[in-house]
């Protein structure tokens, strides 16, 4: 599990500035996907590629924006070069957001059910 810290809220513009940076690498769901991928162990673009059916050039500048972002490594492997995750704490928000997607799901579930048994 990551480490946290307290934060001080209200939040400063510079961390505001910093969060909404770290969603907009997020918001793109190739990104999510390579993540998803690399949950399972290192890989190289072109077995990012296969797994994703996805072109080389796709996968090569979305693993850019995350190793940016600080959320993939690279490492040189020989002539290849094999992408990691450097940052779990991302699975944990992925696991947050998936979380509440199921609470509003079963919600709206419920009320349809009760809509249809009226």
């Amino acid at each position: 599990m990551a480490n946290t810290t307290s934060v001080a809220h209200p939040l400063s513009e510079p961390l505001i500035e910093l969060i909404t940076q770290r969603f907009r690498v997020l918001a793109e769901p190739m990104r999510i996907k390579l993540l998803d991928q690399l949950r399972g162990g290192d890989a190289t673009v072109t077995e990012l590629q296969e797994a994703l059916d996805a072109t080389q050039q796709n996968v090569s500048k979305h693993l850019g924006i995350l190793h940016t972002a600080g959320m993939v490594t690279r490492t040189k492997d020989g002539n290849r070069v094999r992408y990691g995750i450097a940052d779990d704490g991302v699975f944990e928000l992925c696991e947050q957001v998936c979380g509440g997607v199921r609470r509003q799901l079963h919600e709206l579930d419920a009320v349809l059910q009760q809509t249809l048994t009226q």
